[in-house]
């Protein structure tokens, strides 16, 4: 698929800082072996950039591009380093985006441009420990208490809650209703009396984003901190995951070309039996069935972007597109690390990062097994 000019300028310069920041630095490497967070430099630097607003209008300090232009920086960023991806589409998709399709103006002005500038830094809050594939079981509750609303629960999960400025919430404010107008969407900031956070999670990969609990203790939200209106919560974050798991699409995609490049590279380099591997027919049936499932996800997840940007409902192309793609970024990752066999199993190798890294992708977000009963609820339907 050939893309606009546009778009293709937009992959350029994705990947001419991804040249500078990552690739050309041990950036990367030391985040993920010394579980170091990302500095504030680089946030910064996706923030000068725009990257992190892609899609949040030029009058509230984003870029105002398009979903297409999103999912390429998701994919390129994220061929780079993973964690990196991870960071931005925190904020610029699970953030941004509630705030941009259900803020008021004031709401906007007040979070959604410092996002914007890179002055504030956001979290999303949904997933809680008895509640993560099936989001209506939110057990936080937020009862009116006249001119706020007292929050008390805990989220788990949350990627940036270590350091977060605020995030967006869900909390059940009428019991007995579940998703049906009983739960509602708050922004709610974490210098707050009663705002707290876990403990940083040692995960396995994308050891270069902070994930922790968010923990809220009768908490004192205004009203105007609503988010969407009065128990429209569930649908606020729908919409958003909706829309979001296009850039995790991408993001798949990117640590799927990763792997398929790393697999490309030592290929050729090792020598065996008088020959580098790459030229056994075995070792060339793989690379072949590597790089036709990276296409043909990556068009999957151009056209739910481009579904997107026609003004389409990109649900059901969204889901197949991280479906798919996050599927094929631990196929294409396994394979990967077999070609290098005993080398792609140490730390020396970037494979073995990439091949840990991946694992998440099937997982957040809406696990590989929440997008097949969506696809299946859209294809019976």
């Amino acid at each position: 698929m050939k893309l606009k000019l546009e778009h293709e300028m937009v992959k350029k310069s994705i990947r001419d800082f991804c040249q500078v920041e990552l690739y050309d630095t041990d950036l990367a490497k030391e985040m993920d072996q010394e579980n170091r967070p990302m500095p504030k430099e680089f946030m910064d630097k996706l923030a000068r950039y725009k990257y992190n607003s892609v899609i949040v209008p030029k009058e509230y300090g984003g870029a105002g591009a398009d979903y297409m232009s999103y999912a390429i920086i998701m994919e390129e960023l994220s061929r780079a380093d993973c964690s990196s991806g991870t960071f931005l589409t925190a904020g610029a998709s699970l953030v941004a985006l509630p705030l941009v399709n259900f803020g008021t103006p004031e709401q906007k002005e007040k979070y959604l441009k410092p996002l914007s500038l890179g002055t504030q830094i956001g979290a999303f809050g949904l997933t809680e420990p008895g509640a993560g594939s099936d989001a209506g079981a939110t057990a936080t509750t937020a009862e009116l208490d006249g001119d706020h609303y007292i929050l008390n629960g805990r989220k788990c999960w949350i990627t940036n809650a270590p350091f977060c400025d605020f995030a967006i919430v869900s909390a059940v404010t009428e019991k007995g209703k579940g998703t049906h107008g009983g739960i509602s969407t708050f922004i709610v900031e974490t210098k707050w009396d009663g705002v707290s956070h876990g403990a940083h999670e040692d995960k396995m990969g994308i050891r270069g984003t902070r994930t922790s609990d968010l923990i809220f203790n009768d908490v004192k939200v205004p009203k105007e901190n609503m988010l969407g209106k009065l128990g429209a919560g569930f649908k606020v974050m729908m919409n958003t995951l909706e829309s979001g798991r296009i850039g995790v699409a991408a993001q798949a995609v990117g640590v799927a070309q990763s792997a398929l490049d790393e697999a490309v590279k030592y290929t050729q380099e090792r020598v065996q039996f008088g020959k580098p591997i790459a030229r056994f027919q075995n070792t060339q049936f793989t690379i072949a069935d590597m790089a036709t499932k990276v296409e043909a996800a990556r068009m999957l997840v151009y056209s739910a972007a481009m579904d997107k940007d026609a003004g389409k409902n990109p649900g059901l192309a969204s889901s197949m597109a991280k479906y798919y793609a996050a599927e094929v970024a631990n196929e294409v990752a396994y394979k990967a690390l077999q070609l290098h066999g005993g080398y792609g199993y140490v730390k020396d190798y970037r494979i073995e990062r990439i091949y840990r890294d991946a694992r998440i992708l099937s997982i957040y977000e809406g696990t590989s097994q929440v997008q097949q009963m969506v696809i299946a609820a859209h294809v019976i339907k």
